[in-house]
């Protein structure tokens, strides 16, 4: 057995024996009549950000191979602004490869994400799993190289508090039980995420933990590995299906809102990316981050205020985006700096065997650590929309292969100081800062929207339809106006806690 199939959780890999980008039809049908599943999911994500589900009974084969085959009409304007009502029939179909069995399902069923096609059986110019296709596309193109990310997925977990063992205020970072709350419901969410293809790197408990009105809020994360950029939006948003859903059966509540309250951590979703060919990662050069990491860098410094613009899509997005927090305002970037935008984390450079010098019966590893190393966005979070997002980073860091001052861009945004401390005012004053509000966002994509439509990425509709969402938010002003009104704050986020 090779090792992508090896202790693999998915149920329909390990039954087929194949992984699932070998995915056919006839295997599909094959798993289906010999586990008598019963039932089919289609799901397919719209603009609220949120998967949507197509439930099919199997009445005979003949009908199986129909709906695989042809997929079925939904109304797509339903399910996004830009599509008119007078000629809004979409269809929709499954891509095998994300085949799951439905963990929630009494009636056994098989789950599949779709992609959406037009009346004329093309793909849908506007869907946001074929923008993301285009921007990986558009990439690879210039570049000759794939780009690969994963996200670090933040939420908080919210429940009546039992008062015992309480947990230190904002100091929950990988909190053990019993002082961490929620700790077996995560792993439970990881467990049902990698059973429904999810390539996870690992969870914790987060820095965020308080209460209010005897509710206790608990952050937690769940961090995935790099994959292909496509099928690392799949992931995100089937695992916060999953997250919402399980809590559901719990009676918890979730929310991957970017701001809470006042004082309190917020939650991100942090996005690494890494750029490889034939296979080899391509952000290291003689073990030190190389040219190309530079030049997508740099491409991420020149389009940063835009990004946000699908990052951080509602007004409580940019009361985590103030100074002296984790959370970025500032557009540099840095090596293990969490004060920047984009921050090289740590990326096992050194020449050490640390496995053997902890272990010392070991024999040398000659582990090629080289292939973990990544950047990380810092800016977006749970309001984003995942595919505009990931499609975003992927046009920025071409674009950053298309400017010729590239690696001037980079050496002047860098920075090796928390730049937050007073004793660097003079670095933070010569910083770019990020849009202080969703109609700030809304200026900078206007400005910058030429770059996302290069290629045919972005369509004009779908950025006139970002552009006009934001600034109907009216939130010029509006964070200046809410600084210290705890119950005005409490209401901006009731209004927006499930967003995403």
């Amino acid at each position: 057995m090779n090792n992508e199939l090896a202790l693999n959780p998915n149920k329909v890999v390990c039954y087929l024996g194949k992984p699932c980008k070998e995915f056919t039809k006839a295997d599909i049908i094959k798993f289906i009549t010999e586990n008598q599943i019963q039932m089919v999911n289609f799901m397919y994500p719209a603009a609220d950000g949120r998967l949507k589900t197509l439930n099919f009974v199997i009445n005979n084969l003949a009908y199986l191979d129909a709906i695989l085959t042809c997929g079925e009409r939904v109304d797509g304007s339903s399910l996004f602004p830009f599509i008119e009502a007078g000629s809004s029939d979409l269809y929709v179909l499954p891509r095998f490869s994300t085949a799951f069995l439905d963990p929630f399902a009494e009636i056994p069923t098989l789950s599949m994400l779709c992609s959406y096609f037009n009346k004329d059986g093309e793909p849908l110019e506007s869907s946001p799993e074929n923008t993301l296709r285009k921007a990986c596309k558009a990439f690879n193109n210039v570049t000759g190289m794939q780009f690969q990310a994963m996200g670090e997925l933040e939420y908080y977990v919210i429940a009546p508090d039992d008062e015992m063992f309480a947990a230190t205020d904002q100091k929950g970072y990988h909190e053990s039980a019993p002082y961490a709350k929620f700790n077996e419901f995560r792993t439970q969410c990881m467990a049902y995420i990698a059973q429904a293809g999810g390539q996870i790197k690992y969870g914790h408990s987060e820095v965020g933990n308080f209460t209010i009105d005897g509710m206790i809020y608990e952050q937690n994360e769940i961090e995935f590995l790099p994959v292909n950029a496509e099928d690392a939006a799949d992931q995100l948003m089937v695992a916060k299906w999953i997250i919402r859903n399980l809590a559901y059966q719990h009676g918890y509540d979730i929310t991957f809102a970017p701001k809470i309250t006042a004082g309190k951590a917020g939650s991100g979703l942090h996005v690494h990316m890494r750029i490889m060919k034939d296979g080899q990662n391509q952000m290291l050069e003689n073990g030190v981050l190389s040219s190309t990491a530079r030049r997508a860098i740099a491409g991420m410094m020149e389009l940063a205020p835009s990004i946000t613009a699908f990052g951080n899509t509602n007004p409580t997005s940019y009361f985590r985006l103030v100074p002296h927090q984790e959370a970025p305002t500032n557009i540099c970037w840095g090596d293990r700096n969490r004060s920047v935008l984009v921050r090289v984390p740590l990326g096992w450079a050194a020449k050490s065997d640390m496995c053997r010098i902890a272990n010392p019966l070991e024999s040398a590893s000659n582990y090629d650590t080289s292939q973990k190393q990544t950047v990380e966005m810092r800016s977006p979070d749970g309001s984003a929309d995942i595919y505009q997002l990931i499609a975003g980073l992927a046009v920025a860091c071409r674009y950053g292969f298309e400017l010729d001052n590239a690696l001037e861009i980079a050496e002047k945004t860098y920075v090796n100081v928390n730049i937050h401390q007073k004793e660097h005012e003079d670095k933070l004053k010569g910083l770019a800062q990020l849009p202080d509000s969703c109609e700030a966002s809304a200026d900078c994509l206007e400005r910058q929207r030429k770059v996302f439509e290069a290629y045919n990425v972005f369509s004009p509709a779908m950025i006139d339809g970002i552009i006009k969402k934001l600034r109907s938010y009216n939130d010029k002003t509006l964070r200046s106006e809410v600084e210290g009104n705890q119950e005005e704050m409490l209401k901006l986020v009731t209004r927006y806690f499930h967003c995403g």
